[in-house]
């Protein structure tokens, strides 16, 4: 098992057929989570995509995950939560500075994944919006407003996805306040 450390992120290859297990240890933390195609990384996973096909905004069990070329590039095997965000982005240096008003933000999610796919040819710029593993956000269906609410996970919660092509994932273990009820906490991940 490995461990994201709290507000970080890291990097890696998941090969097609391989599952990744993503846990939430201690309960109520997000992980974003991102991937692009290991052999042409201008294809990457598309929030709009997946949204469109699947009907939904909860994402789960069963869904697959499609890439800006509306090719699968993984799909969700197990989920004890239910409940994921693939609506906002990941947070940054400027998400605290206007939300929280932070004098001397935290690089954020956004950050941390810059840091750990630039070895992977990866680009700032290139990096979308993510799937937000265990963020709980409620969306007002007259209103349209959104609200960041305490994740549903419990400690030992998880998802299990499978790889459909050969990825380069990046994830965090998050960096927001809100989005992780005010407190940091590990991930943990493990690959079969």
């Amino acid at each position: 098992m490995n461990v994201i450390s709290p507000r970080s992120g890291t990097a890696f290859i998941l090969k097609k057929g391989q599952k990744l297990k993503i846990t939430d240890p201690e309960g109520e933390q997000v992980s974003d989570f991102i991937c692009f195609n290991l052999n042409d990384t201008k294809e990457y996973l598309s929030s709009g995509r997946t949204i469109d096909y699947a009907e939904t905004i909860f994402l789960t069990k069963g869904h697959p995950f499609y890439s800006n070329r509306s090719n699968i590039m993984f799909n969700i095997l197990e989920d004890t939560v239910g409940r994921h965000d693939f609506l906002l982005t990941p947070c940054s240096a400027d998400t605290f500075r206007i939300i929280y008003g932070d004098k001397n933000p935290h690089r954020g999610c956004f950050g941390n994944l810059c840091e750990a796919l630039k070895p992977y040819g990866i680009e700032p710029d290139a990096i979308p919006i993510c799937f937000n593993v265990f963020m709980n956000v409620a969306v007002n269906g007259e209103s349209g407003k959104i609200d960041v609410l305490p994740p549903k996970s419990k400690a030992g919660d998880y998802i299990i996805i499978e790889a459909e092509m050969d990825l380069i994932v990046g994830m965090t273990a998050c960096s927001a306040e809100m989005s992780n009820n005010y407190s940091f906490k590990p991930i943990a991940y493990s690959i079969s």
